[in-house]
């Protein structure tokens, strides 16, 4: 394993990153950009095609970056697993997302790793990023992988290091945000701390994989909860007839002892809605029950619920009726600046509402099309003689790119759920928020 650390430290290790989306493309080409020769593994045919055009499809990676290390032969894509051989550094990226059912999702981890397992040699390290519950780096990864009849620590090391990507920051990304790490042994620990420790500028090692696993589920819990407390003081602000918005920007000014949490449709994404699921089906293992997690999440899985009985009392108001009603949607994305439905609490309220007789379209700069209810839906144009067809504009995700003075004029009713409206004067209809 010296060996190993030596080639990572003088940069002549060649990586493997498994799984080119939000979170393993941007770590492949700052590998690349280190000076790394980079190779990106995914089973996605039409990913693998694009990056070897040099064609970036992640807002959050310069196209600039991504076409210099493929130009320069340094980073490459590829759906043969047969080049894990030649790997030194295997980073698992995929997505871990739960099934009907709220349980966890590990076959795409699963896959990755047996494939892996069947070519792991000697001197290798291998990595996992995804999302998951504590453990699952030891009880599913190691076992696979031992299979080989190499030794963890000794033949090949293994860690977890969680991925800390959030999508549409321009502020924090992968060099600036410091990296946990946590291995199997001190030694796989020590081998992944040195690989990251070339592109981030602070790393923080743990004491197991466990440790590191669980950090991660923390973060996104923490989030989870805290939006989930200010959704259900919302719902009470709601029929107490206090503004929820003011409440929390007067709150703000505090310097000491708070945080501040939006209220909104509900939570989305790849991390926030899924991590509670992960934590609370292993806490089961431990006859363990996560009552105020599971609280949580449940809260905030009940927005689209809320706003769209508080979108059928608006319309009703009028004189409309929900089921004859014309609603578009602006912004289908989970949050804003970002192109990323996974989850987003905008694909549930657009089904609740359309269930109940209502035409949805929607327009999302960011989403061209997506699919609900096993339909194809594609943006709709925004203009004036749109915004004054709908019976409803309801806003879900607040884009930078929006100009709500140039769109509320236009429309007869407008449901804001994220105080996007909030001093734009509407002559000509009724603005009501959350």
């Amino acid at each position: 394993m010296l060996e190993l650390e030596t080639r990572i430290e003088r940069r002549v290790a060649r990586i493997g990153v498994v799984g080119l989306g939000y979170v393993g493309l941007p770590l492949a080409v700052e590998f690349a950009k280190a000076g790394f020769g980079v190779v990106g593994l995914d089973v996605d045919r039409r990913k693998v095609e694009r990056i070897r055009q040099g064609e970036n499809y992640i807002p959050d990676i310069e196209d600039s970056d991504l076409q210099n290390a493929v130009r320069k032969g340094q980073l490459s894509a590829t759906d043969d697993w047969d080049v894990v051989a030649d790997l030194d550094v295997l980073i698992v990226c995929v997505p871990t997302p739960f099934n009907r059912n709220k349980e966890p999702d590990l076959s795409a981890v699963v896959e990755a790793v047996q494939a892996i397992g069947k070519r792991l040699r000697r001197g290798q390290l291998v990595v996992l990023e995804s999302t998951t519950y504590p453990g699952t780096t030891e009880e599913i990864l190691q076992p696979v992988l031992s299979e080989s009849g190499l030794r963890v620590g000794v033949d090949f090391a293994l860690a977890y290091s969680p991925e800390r990507v959030d999508p549409g920051n321009r502020l924090y990304q992968i060099p600036n945000t410091p990296k946990v790490v946590g291995g199997v042994t001190p030694t796989c620990g020590r081998l992944a701390a040195a690989l990251y420790r070339t592109i981030v500028v602070k790393i923080v090692p743990v004491s197991s994989s466990r440790i590191a696993e669980m950090v991660k589920l923390l973060e996104n819990i923490f989030r989870n909860v805290n939006i989930a407390l200010v959704n259900e003081l919302m719902i009470l602000c709601d029929r107490m007839g206090i503004d929820i918005w003011e409440v929390v920007e007067a709150a703000a000014t505090k310097p000491f002892g708070f945080m501040s949490f939006q209220p909104g449709p509900g939570v989305g994404g790849h991390c926030i809605p899924v991590d509670p699921v992960y934590l609370s089906w292993k806490a089961r293992e431990y006859d363990f029950y996560t009552n105020f997690i599971d609280l949580a999440a449940e809260v905030n899985g009940n927005m689209p619920y809320f706003v769209a009985q508080k979108t059928t009392r608006a319309l009703a108001a009028r004189g409309c009726a929900l089921s004859r009603a014309n609603i578009l949607v602006l912004g289908t994305a989970f949050k804003r600046d970002v192109g990323d439905v996974r989850n987003s609490s905008a694909l549930r309220l657009m089904e609740l509402l359309a269930q109940d007789g209502a035409m949805i379209s929607y327009h999302d700069p960011y989403v061209p099309e997506l699919r609900l209810r096993g339909h194809t839906m594609r943006s709709v144009e925004l203009t004036p003689a749109v915004l004054g067809a709908a019976d409803c504009v309801l806003i879900h995700t607040d884009h930078t790119v929006f100009r709500w003075e140039s769109i509320v004029p236009h429309c007869r009713l407008v449901v804001d759920t994220r105080n996007a409206t909030h001093g734009v004067p509407n002559t000509a209809g009724v603005v009501v928020k959350l």
